[in-house]
């Protein structure tokens, strides 16, 4: 199995730099630098090992052979077929499908995403740990977005806090709104009866989410949500906070005579390639009938 690497052909703005200064604008860490030195990397220019104070040249071909990943220990890799939208050697972009836990839990120690994502790395021989950059509910599902190496998941990471990584998400949700648009600024937290239940409380943490109705029915509306801030359950608290909790999501007091899991679907994710900076955009159709 080949380990993970980056490669940089030297151009005459970098000429003069040392490998050091050239690493750190390409976001990689002091950290990751110890790990290639003293953990099994290397540094190569023109396939000869140096060290981080040489100073490049115009032409030089520069590779970055990250250390092998270790693999969790608690964490089985098993035969789970995955929808897989688009994979490179850096990143993987999966639908994931309802009933289907993201991680391991408790309650559901096997079968999840992270469970298929290392049973089809072992399959096919690639050198990667689970790192899942955006998580979905259990019983939500749609787009997930995965960072093949600890590195590429760094830089995933920080994209996401300055809300570089967009996922914009649909639902059907009970009654009718008749504003075609509207914000829903409201904390949320934990409710003190129950570990898994969260709900709007003034102590909570501050959240806010976007919506637009894209189509009205008798009962029911068809919305598409975005969200500013990223806390557990939020699109199915602010809904049901406003009145309108989600088809099937028995949780926040969904109906449930039409769909047994809610109504919720991550149907687009938008963001910039972490290596190549080019804009990454993909669609998952809305699974249910409208």
């Amino acid at each position: 199995m080949a380990s993970y690497s980056l490669q940089w052909v030297i151009e005459e703005q970098d000429v003069g730099k040392n490998i050091k200064q050239l690493l750190s604008e390409h976001d990689i860490s002091r950290r990751s630098l110890t790990d290639i030195k003293f953990d099994g990397g290397k540094i190569l220019v023109n396939e000869r090992e140096e060290n981080v104070l040489y100073s490049l040249k115009n032409g030089d071909k520069l590779t970055i052979i990250f250390p092998p990943e270790k693999e969790s220990v608690s964490l089985i890799g098993e035969d789970i077929p995955l929808d897989i939208i688009f994979e490179d050697e850096s990143i993987l972009v999966v639908n994931k499908s309802p009933y289907m836990n993201t991680i391991p839990s408790r309650e559901h120690p096997t079968g999840s995403l992270a469970n298929a994502l290392l049973g089809y790395y072992q399959k096919n021989g690639i050198e990667a740990t689970v790192h899942i950059v955006t998580r979905l509910d259990r019983n939500t599902s749609g787009l997930v977005l995965i960072a093949k190496h600890r590195h590429i998941h760094h830089l995933l990471s920080q994209m996401q806090k300055e809300r570089l990584i967009k996922r914009t998400y649909e639902a059907l949700i009970e009654g009718v709104i008749f504003e075609d648009n509207g914000i829903i600024e409201a904390s949320i937290g934990r409710k003190d009866s129950s570990i898994i239940e969260r709900e709007v409380r003034e102590d909570g943490q501050f959240a806010r989410t976007k919506y637009e109705v894209l189509d009205r029915k008798q009962d029911f509306c068809h919305v598409k949500l975005s969200l500013d801030t990223g806390r557990t359950h939020q699109i199915r608290v602010h809904m049901a906070y406003l009145g309108h909790p989600l088809l099937g999501d028995d949780l926040y007091g969904g109906r449930t005579d039409i769909y047994k899991r809610q109504a919720l679907h991550c149907s687009y994710l938008v963001f910039s390639h972490p290596i190549s900076k080019s804009k990454m955009s993909f669609h998952s159709p809305f699974p249910f009938k409208i």
